[in-house]
């Protein structure tokens, strides 16, 4: 959902590109459900293993798991490292209200507070 939002509300800005460490190999479709009741269509998004982006020139690298429930990868590549932690929505549970309303709460969540994060370390090109 990180990538989704912020290519939506930040794409003038910023590039974003998704990655895990056991990427799933499917993007999960109430993910997909919550960015689309935000108006964002999210087209082409994939599953993506970390090992993709490791030579890749990268500014920042946010990572978003949620320390009590996975340990965050150390970043090896290039990109100054900042963190962020979020619950995994696909992990809750409950019934289909329940599990979406998680799911609602993460990606407003990710919204405020990594688009927070990319403005303060905007650079002033002006």
């Amino acid at each position: 959902m990180a990538e989704a939002i912020v290519n939506a509300r930040a794409g003038d800005r910023w590039r974003a590109s998704s990655a895990g460490t056991r990427p799933a190999g499917f993007v999960h479709p109430l993910a997909l459900r919550a960015l689309l009741e935000v108006g964002i269509i999210a087209a082409g998004l994939r599953s993506k293993p970390v090992d993709e982006f490791r030579d890749a020139e990268l500014d920042i690298v946010v990572t978003v798991c949620d320390q009590a429930s996975e340990e965050c990868p150390l970043w090896l590549g290039k990109g100054r490292k900042l963190h962020r932690g979020f619950p995994d929505p696909s992990l809750a549970r409950g019934n289909e209200a329940e599990v979406m309303a998680v799911f609602r709460s993460v990606r407003d969540s990710m919204e405020k507070q990594i688009l927070a994060l990319l403005k303060e370390n905007e650079v002033d090109t002006g």
